[in-house]
């Protein structure tokens, strides 16, 4: 049996709990410090709490402990780490070799910022002791499926929706290069949602003021038979920056689809938590942020994975202007609209415009301010759904661990028990007389055991022996019932369907590939990772970018590739005919910074690196 796992994000403790009760067997959450996300930093008690609750489901909080650290911060870091594994973690993601090495009693999970998109890397991790790998966002169904043929004992975790980075994850140095923010310690300034002026060499200009860089949000829930049938198991959805709204909507859309596989093939998946979801609201993952969707590299290079007139969400497709007239205009579509709807379009000069409706009649619109620039003809986007978003700001879905009990006699009382098919089963005995009952009992015995409201269960199914024919008191049952629910909390809250394996400490491990001549990329700031990577052959490495940045230095490492992008590939599109420009290509920032573009044709890669 092969347990998938759905892993939600947590900004922080109310999306967490919110994660959980819409279907997420994991959620994945920032400690105080040392997140990838600087700004949602949650605190020890917090992430108590929501271990407390997610394992009331068998459900797995993960800690993200994925920035690189100083000398200085060690310490702190070996603290932090002690208290997490003390409230009941289990695993923390780590990008630091230093980190990793402190990792004691909980699950060690590498990073995505740790660049995994080769076998030799993820053997390695295997080799050095890490029990999960967090694969590249970039990785086709191939990639991945030879990963997992090679290196079977090892579980792939994939991203499955969300945002995307346009250079490959933990090997991004642009935000510190212009910003002196890091994305390796947190806090990227998203300089790839910049817009660009493209120019060749002889500066002649190519693209004026695009976002070249900006890529369009992941989406792989079509997807998800290929990722499941190509070996990964764990499905993230990226988002720690998210709120709640956006937590329940796409946690809901993905456990539906795959409970909805998993039907398909009973004998062989199962999910990695307990319970099942009753939601008031039907999921629809365009109706909360998205910048337009991709499915990425996953089924190889496409031309619709970047975004280049806007960085910013756009929402549904609700349809066309059909005609405008003085303050209002018509919709041509199937959409319903509500007062305080957020709309945009695309105007004529590339460029995303919102406003929002002050009024909606059916299909007409008013808005609080009518946008000079709309046209008839001109598609419409909704950002902003009000009655999906008031649905959403409720308690909006129900979860309930399915439970099955067996009520017969014994000498001197009575017996139940409790169970969670296939996982825990808990009884509780009690000294009573045996009454004969006046009429059956059945019907009053199943009344009193499926009244479970408060509690996490539903009592699916009530048994008892085909003669059993005796008066039990209502407060004799409500005794047991007690008895047998706390069993179970207590039972399935110190177990999991898929156990963490917890981390015995890095091992020395060899095949570790340097990054050329740019060993900065290893992303080495303390000492502890130096003598790690010098254990395991890597010698003379160059300290992290954001210690010692380089007068000439690669800022990204990118799959998405412009040449690509404007239909001058000879590799992929069979294009003979030279492009009307003269490379290398730059990009041009609004305040004048150049960075030269490298189109790594052997790799399918394009680089980007400072040149001012």
């Amino acid at each position: 049996m092969t347990f998938l796992e759905l892993l939600s994000p947590a900004r922080d403790l109310e999306c967490g709990k919110a994660a959980i009760d819409h279907g997420a067997d994991a959620v994945y959450i920032g400690a105080r410090r040392f997140g990838a996300r600087a700004s949602v930093g949650n605190s020890i008690e917090d992430i108590e709490q929501l271990c407390t609750y997610a394992h009331r489901y068998a459900a797995k909080v993960y800690v993200t402990v994925n920035t690189i650290v100083y000398d200085g911060e060690l310490d702190d870091t070996r603290e932090l780490l002690e208290q997490l594994a003390a409230v009941g973690v289990d695993a923390v993601i780590v990008q630091d070799m230093a980190v990793a090495s402190m990792v004691e009693g909980m699950g060690l999970h590498a990073s995505t910022q740790t660049d995994n998109r080769t076998v030799e890397k993820v053997r390695w991790l295997r080799d050095a002791g890490f029990s999960r790998t967090v694969l590249a966002r970039e990785l086709s169904a191939e990639e991945i499926a030879k990963i997992h043929s090679q290196v079977p004992d090892m579980p792939l975790e994939v991203f499955v929706h969300g945002a995307l980075c346009v250079s490959y994850s933990g090997l991004c140095y642009a935000s510190q290069h212009c910003f002196k923010r890091s994305a390796n310690r947190g806090e990227c300034a998203q300089f790839c949602r910049l817009a660009f002026d493209l120019v060749d060499s002889d500066n002649k200009l190519i693209e004026r003021n695009r976002y070249l860089l900006s890529l369009k949000d992941m989406n792989q829930s079509a997807n998800l038979a290929k990722l499941i049938e190509a070996g990964a198991t764990s499905f993230k959805i990226e988002g720690r920056l998210k709120d709640a709204t956006y937590v329940k909507n796409v946690t809901a859309a993905y456990s539906q689809l795959l409970d909805a596989y998993i039907a398909k093939h009973p004998d062989k998946y199962r999910r990695a938590s307990l319970g099942r979801c009753n939601y008031s609201f039907e999921p629809n993952l365009h109706k909360t942020f998205n910048r337009g969707f991709t499915s990425c590299f996953l089924e190889g290079r496409r031309p619709d994975i970047f975004s280049p007139d806007t960085p910013k969400a756009i929402g549904e497709y609700v349809g066309k202007v059909k005609e405008i007239r003085g303050a209002s205009f018509n919709v041509a579509g199937v959409a319903t609209f509500a007062n305080g709807d957020g709309l945009c379009f695309i105007n004529d000069s590339n460029q995303l415009e919102g406003f929002r409706v002050n009024r909606a009649e059916g299909n007409r619109l008013y808005p609080l301010k009518m946008p000079r620039t709309l046209k008839a003809g001109m598609p419409l986007y909704r950002n902003n759904d009000q009655e999906f978003e008031r649905q959403l700001s409720k308690n909006s879905s129900e979860r309930r661990i399915p439970v099955a009990m067996y009520l017969s006699e014994t000498d001197s009382g009575f017996v139940l028990e409790a169970s969670v098919s296939g996982f825990v089963s808990v009884k509780t005995k009690i000294e009573a007389e045996h009454q004969s009952a006046q009429k059956p009992p059945h019907e009053n015995i199943v009344r009193q055991l499926t009244k479970l409201g408060g509690t996490t269960y539903e009592c699916t199914d009530v048994k008892m022996p085909a003669n059993f024919n005796w008066f039990i008191p209502s407060s004799v049952l409500s005794t047991m019932k007690r008895d047998v629910v706390e069993q179970l909390d207590e039972a399935i809250s110190a177990k999991r369907l898929v156990p963490e394996v917890p981390s015995e400490g890095l091992r020395h491990a060899s095949g570790l590939l340097r990054y050329g001549k740019y060993t900065y990329l290893h992303n080495v700031a303390n000492a502890v990772a130096d003598d790690y990577y010098s254990s395991c052959g890597l010698t003379g490495l160059n300290p992290a970018y954001e210690l010692k940045p380089a007068d000439t230095a690669l800022l990204m490492q990118c799959r998405h590739c412009l040449r690509y992008a404007l239909g001058a590939c000879s590799k992929r599109l069979g294009n003979t005919a030279k492009p009307e420009w003269k490379e290398p290509l730059y990009l041009v920032s609004a305040d004048g910074r150049r960075f030269r573009l490298e189109f790594d044709c052997r790799n399918c890669q394009m680089n980007v690196y400072n040149d001012n």
